[in-house]
């Protein structure tokens, strides 16, 4: 390098040379001050050099968390650096060309500015911040929860604390089949909420099906990850009910008796899930519930213990909807009538009365009747009868018959009683025959059965030994003879003698089969003169007067009877 000389130094030429000298010095001095600003770099050049950056180069901070930024710059000898925000920051750490901060609490998006000079020079650089809000809470609407069929409903989500909100998507699902989506990306943040709503027309099908509601923040755009949510599931519930409960009942209840109520309901939906409440005034019915397509009913069993007007209601109910029935009823006191039988058990030819009576808890008093009475009494007096028993009586059934008028209806009400009359046992000939036939080698049995009241016992024997007549047996020729029965009771007893024949079994067939002839004879000849007498003919013949005509069957009956006798007594 060329040295510069000092101003202040003498010349040491003549005028020639001074002025030769001044120029010198003048190029000496442009000189200098030319090496002077090479090497010395102006600012343009400074401004070129240095840079200033930060770190996160992208900042996604969860709500109400803190970020850690650096701001750094290659100036080797920088001046005056940091960060501009309104957030609350904290210098944590710094070193020769850089600077950490923390801020704490972010909430909201912010832009922030890192800055550094350099030889009198600044410059900055800036960070978006994103603050997001997970949608850690979806809420999912089904208004009304229970909805008339045809009717509208609405399917409301929404989703109360979530960002960015042009990142979020929501999602309707029925099942798993998605009614709609919507999202957020072009629409307003300002004027917008995290919501979506449908309205859909009910169906039969849909009742019981599962609504849903789902929520997906992707952050991919800011340098984070994909958060999904879903709601609680939500169950509709259709219904249908249109007409109102029937109840059916008596108008008329009798007090302490047991009554089958109803109370049913048509077009409903769902059948299975109608609740009833039954009342008879304060008293709650117990009901059995049954369901059969679109129709509920409720089968109930009610006992008054009050006379006088009353109310039987019936409260159906299914999910919003209730309806109340009410239907009066008159309960009434009406016992049965009383019959009394002086003696129930007497012997035979006693005298007795037999009286019909009227409840005293029967109000008004009833008309009375008595079974086999000859005159119907007065409205409220009793009827009455004076018998005289006899053995035809035994078993004989008398009736008391009771009526009354209740709320314009004509009700009644019977009392029956048996009578038993006690008589000696008898042996009649129809029941046990004096004189009877067996067939040799057939089962046979004595034929003795005897009457009485109490039921006489009857004991047979034969040649002093006792016969038990309840066992068949084989009959032979020993079995020929008379046998002695005798018929007990606590009244007296009675015997009596049975002859028993046995008849080889040819005797019987022949004496059966001629019987049978000479009854076919008569019957033929009988035939045979009717046809002749009355079959119409050219010839003109005298008829028999009536009378006669009946002689004649008389006489030829009496004929035919008369062979058949002698045929018995000869054996034939």
């Amino acid at each position: 390098m060329r040295n510069c000389r000092t101003p202040w130094e003498r010349p040491r030429f003549g005028p020639e040379g001074q002025l030769l000298a001044l120029f010198t010095r003048m190029e000496m001095l442009l000189f200098c001050v030319w090496a002077l600003l090479a090497l010395n770099p102006g600012p343009g050049a400074t401004e070129e050099i240095f840079e200033v950056s930060i770190w996160p180069d992208q900042a996604l901070v969860k709500l109400g968390q803190s970020l850690m930024i650096n701001c750094s710059t290659t100036c080797p000898d920088p001046g005056p650096g940091g960060i501009e925000t309104y957030l609350k920051k904290t210098q944590v750490d710094k070193g020769p060309q850089w600077k950490e901060f923390l801020l704490e609490d972010v909430t909201e998006n912010s832009v922030l500015q890192c800055f550094f000079s350099c030889a009198g020079i600044q410059k900055d650089t800036s960070l978006d911040i994103t603050v997001y809000q997970p949608p850690e809470q979806v809420i999912l609407e089904l208004q009304p929860a229970w909805v008339a069929m045809d009717e509208a409903f609405t399917v409301k989500c929404h989703v109360p604390s979530v960002a960015p909100l042009e990142n979020l998507t929501l999602t309707l699902l029925q099942g798993n089949q998605e009614l709609h989506r919507k999202d957020f990306m072009n629409l307003a943040v300002a004027s917008q909420r995290a919501e979506i709503t449908i309205n859909v027309k009910a169906q039969r099908e849909d009742d019981r099906c599962n609504f849903s509601c789902c929520a997906e923040l992707d952050l991919s755009s800011h340098g984070g990850g994909l958060f999904h949510s879903s709601s609680a599931i939500k169950v509709l519930r259709i219904f249908e009910f249109s007409e109102s409960p029937q109840i059916w009942v008596s108008s008329l209840l009798e007090i302490g008796m047991a009554e089958a109520v109803s109370c049913e309901l048509a077009r409903v939906f769902p059948a299975r899930e109608v609740m009833f409440h039954m009342f008879l005034g304060d008293q709650e019915l117990s009901l059995f519930v049954s369901w059969k397509g679109d129709t509920a009913w409720a089968n109930a069993t009610v006992r008054a213990m009050e006379t006088g007007d009353q109310e039987l209601s019936c409260l159906v109910s299914l999910g919003p909807m209730e309806q109340k029935t009410r239907e009066p009823v008159h309960v009434y006191s009406f016992p049965p009538p009383i019959l009394e039988i002086e003696e129930l058990y007497p012997l035979a030819g006693t005298d007795i009365n037999v009286t019909c009576l009227g409840h005293v808890l029967t109000s008004p008093s009833p008309t009375l009747r008595l079974k086999g009475a000859p005159d119907l009494p007065a409205p409220g007096e009793p009827a009455w009868l004076l018998l005289t028993t006899r053995e035809e009586d035994n078993g004989r059934n008398f009736s008391c018959e009771a009526s009354l008028e209740v709320q314009g209806q004509r009700l009644s009400k019977t009392t029956a009683v048996q009578l038993h009359v006690l008589y000696k046992p008898r042996l009649e000939e129809s029941d046990c025959p004096g004189y009877q036939t067996w067939v040799k080698g057939t089962e046979q049995l004595l034929a003795c059965v005897p009457k009485g009241n109490p039921t006489p016992t009857l004991v047979c024997t034969w040649n002093g030994v006792i016969f038990n007549f309840e066992v068949p047996r084989k009959a032979t020729q020993n079995h020929t003879g008379t046998y002695c029965c005798t018929a007990s009771n606590q009244l007296g007893s009675v015997s009596k003698d049975i002859a028993v024949i046995v008849r080889g079994l040819d005797e019987g067939i022949s004496s059966a089969i001629f019987v049978i002839i000479i009854v076919a004879l008569g019957v033929g000849v009988i035939t045979i003169a009717l046809y002749l007498n009355y079959r119409p003919c050219k010839i003109e013949r005298r008829k028999l007067p009536y009378r006669q005509k009946e002689k004649n069957k008389e006489e030829e009956s009496q004929f035919a009877v008369q062979q058949a006798e002698k045929c018995n007594a000869h054996n034939c």
